[in-house]
């Protein structure tokens, strides 16, 4: 029971509702962790005893079984400090934040190759005035070749090759400067 406080009449610890949010909070948090593959739960700090639980649920192919080891999971979440269900939800949003920047490098890639294909020497001219340690022959070499293999419905290797070549371009420019390759 809660009970009042016989001096102020203010209420002494949390009302049910106020509990019922923070279990299902860490329910939640229990439900994200659950999906997340080996590799992304290693980069977690997350307590040994915590992923063994986690690789438990993830095992369970059963909805009702997997769904009890869940509430379990949540259960034991709950007997953490508030200070590692912090840490863990700060590390699960900042790996949303790189997985965004990741996909809007993705696709900043892309664009460029669409446009080295699209515009040829005038899209690679504007490539290497934004990245001049780009290898222009190369890149202009895998173009053509990519167009070719459109032309003769072949298989995409060029096309494919020509990505791999911006991403690691585009990451490089990315890694030295720290905003997308553009110098000051």
């Amino acid at each position: 029971m809660r009970g009042k406080d016989e001096g102020s009449g203010e209420f002494l610890g949390p009302s049910r509702s106020e509990q019922r949010r923070g279990a299902l909070e860490v329910f939640e948090l229990g439900e994200k962790l659950v999906v997340l593959s080996a590799a992304q739960l290693a980069k977690l700090p997350l307590p040994e005893d915590l992923l063994q639980h986690i690789e438990d649920t993830q095992r369970i192919p059963s909805q009702i079984a997997r769904k009890r080891q869940l509430q379990f999971l949540a259960k034991q979440l709950r007997r953490e400090d508030d200070e590692t269900l912090d840490a863990i939800r700060d590390a699960l949003d900042a790996g949303g934040d790189a997985s965004r920047r990741e996909t809007a490098q993705l696709h900043q890639v892309e664009a460029w190759r669409d446009r080295l294909l699209a515009d040829g020497d005038a899209a690679l001219t504007e490539l290497l005035d934004k990245y001049p340690s780009a290898d222009r022959q190369r890149l202009r070499q895998l173009a053509r070749n990519a167009v070719e293999e459109r032309n003769r419905n072949k298989p995409p290797h060029a096309f494919r090759e020509l990505f791999r070549e911006l991403r690691e371009l585009l990451g490089e420019g990315r890694g030295e400067t720290g905003e997308e390759g553009e110098t000051s």
